[in-house]
């Protein structure tokens, strides 16, 4: 899932604070998961907006709403009127979310309420790991399940390098090798003979290094 991280609210207000009439928009889906630009959450946010103009004497209506996904045409019809009528739209999706409805709704104002930090999953409650670099060549097949590119700081594809000590990475010590973890699985595998081959040269043009990406299914379109 997309991992986001609410922004501090004096950033936020700094943001938002001339506008006479603001709608705090959530997003239940990813940054719902991770408790931070959820539906609930951009009521909270709201709510504390709202403390902080009746502190300052800063006269605003600040409403909140939300649908199921940002990022999808669909889920904005219920919606439309509420955004076209605020002054300014303050988003608690990802990043996508933000541009999207930037540019489904041309004239609105749209702020970021979050900081998107990146591809995740939900280790316990209240804790989300990096997992994906959303890299567009996936290697998972031939490293056991285990992505060198999100978890070995270096994106090494022929590892461990030489700075790992006791399976822990030389640039953090308190992250696990990543490639110590590959070797770990394939031993447990029984797929050891896999490790003696060599990755080539990554590919990087299927990477954000290509350039803003764009995924078309034919078969779906009308």
């Amino acid at each position: 899932m997309i991992v986001g991280k609410q922004k501090p609210l004096e950033e936020i207000w700094d943001m938002v604070c001339s506008h006479k009439n603001l709608l705090v928009f959530g997003c239940n889906t990813c940054v719902a998961v991770c408790h931070e630009g959820g539906n609930k959450e951009a009521e909270s946010l709201a709510s504390l907006l709202r403390m902080k103009a009746q502190q300052l004497g800063v006269d605003m209506t600040i409403t909140h709403s939300g649908i199921e996904r940002q990022c999808e045409h669909e889920f904005f019809e219920s919606v439309h009127d509420q955004i076209e009528n605020a002054d300014a739209v303050l988003s608690t999706a990802c990043g996508i979310g933000v541009q999207f409805i930037a540019e489904k709704f041309d004239k609105t104002i749209v702020y970021p309420g979050l900081n998107t930090t990146f591809l995740g999953a939900v280790e316990s409650l209240g804790t989300m790991t990096e997992k994906c670099q959303a890299c567009g060549n996936c290697v998972l097949g031939v490293t056991a399940g285990i992505c060198p590119i999100a978890r070995c700081a270096k994106r090494v594809l022929n590892g461990p390098c030489g700075g790992s000590t006791k399976g822990s990475c030389e640039i953090n010590k308190e992250l696990d090798c990543a490639w110590q973890l590959i070797i770990n699985r394939l031993e447990a595998l029984g797929q050891m003979d896999s490790y003696e081959t060599l990755a080539p040269i990554k590919d990087w043009s299927s990477d954000r290094a290509g350039g803003p990406r764009k995924q078309i299914r034919e078969d779906l379109q009308v």
